[in-house]
């Protein structure tokens, strides 16, 4: 026996192929509404019987039916629903893999975003980028694809004049940035979310965090530049670094009295003299008082190891 969901959905199924009868009693407008209607309630049946896979296909039906009568709105709304149940679909139960999984409900987001912007509603647009960038991040394991959602998400927050969303958009891609080792883009992006920061006394107190990530990114800088030599990319890492503490303490001068200037100071000294003892006992030492986390961790352990391998300056 057919369950509720299937129900709804063959009736549905019938009313979208039917021809409409005659143009007096009927027109292809109710007819595509009707079948809205009608792939909408199997959606929902579908979820109460916990097939979530056969929800998310009937409401990108009703999405598709929605277009058809020029209802945007409530488009991007059916397609947003799918993608939702497409994330509750579980792999092991059903035809679809996980990598198919994730990818039919970004694809679903997708289309919710192209919708919102041509309404208008960017806002919703940015959101559901910021949904797309946790999905590849946390679930799909596609950092590179995450970050760019969530510079696009910021970038919309930002031209939508949402500062706070912004930033924290920025925040999330310039990390996903240094971990892939595109040090440059994180940079931009740490100094771009610590000059937003600057001008407001509730955000100015994480100006020094963002200071000391793009910091630590600037003495990364250049270790997978293959057109520069290593000795010279080595000296240019440090350049770098010390022009971008002397700018971060122009644009903040209390970022001069702070530990993480003068951790980086530090770090970018022992660096300089390629002495690997001395740039561990200053994270040690940093670490004592002020804890880093995984992200630092991993970048300074990188940075270590540029010392150790770097021929002839250990």
């Amino acid at each position: 026996m057919s369950s509720q969901g299937d129900q709804y959905r063959q009736k549905a199924d019938k009313k979208a192929s039917s021809s409409g009868g005659f143009a007096f009693f009927s027109s292809s407008s109710s007819k595509f509404e009707e079948a809205h209607d009608l792939y909408q309630q199997a959606g929902n049946a579908y979820k109460m019987e916990n097939k979530h896979k056969e929800a998310g296909d009937a409401f990108s039906r009703a999405a598709e039916m929605a277009l058809k009568n020029d209802e945007k709105d409530d488009a991007a709304n059916d397609f947003w629903t799918a993608s939702k149940s497409y994330k509750k679909s579980h792999p092991e139960r059903e035809t679809l893999t996980l990598r198919l999984k994730l990818a039919v409900a970004v694809a679903s987001l997708q289309k919710t975003i192209q919708l919102y912007k041509e309404k208008g509603r960017f806002r919703q647009a940015a959101d559901r980028h910021k949904e797309i960038a946790a999905i590849l991040q946390q679930e799909g394991g596609d950092l590179a694809g995450a970050l760019e959602a969530f510079q696009a998400a910021g970038d919309i927050y930002t031209q939508e004049d949402a500062t706070a969303s912004a930033n924290g958009c920025y925040k999330e891609a310039a990390e996903l940035a240094g971990s892939l080792g595109h040090y440059q883009r994180a940079i931009e992006l740490f100094e771009r979310v610590a000059s937003q920061s600057l001008g407001s006394a509730l955000t100015r107190y994480g100006v020094k965090e963002y200071y000391l990530k793009a910091g630590l990114c600037w003495l990364a800088t250049g270790r997978s530049e293959l057109t520069i030599s290593r000795v010279a990319g080595w000296k240019q890492d440090v350049v770098s670094t010390k022009r971008a503490i002397d700018n971060y303490c122009n644009a903040d001068p209390s970022f001069a009295t702070q530990r993480e200037c003068k951790f980086l100071n530090a770090i970018a000294d022992a660096f300089d003299a390629g002495d690997a003892e001395e740039f561990t006992a200053a994270v040690a030492d940093y670490d004592r008082l002020t804890h880093l986390d995984a992200w630092k961790t991993g970048l300074l352990l990188a940075i270590k190891r540029n010392i150790a391998e770097e021929p002839g300056l250990v």
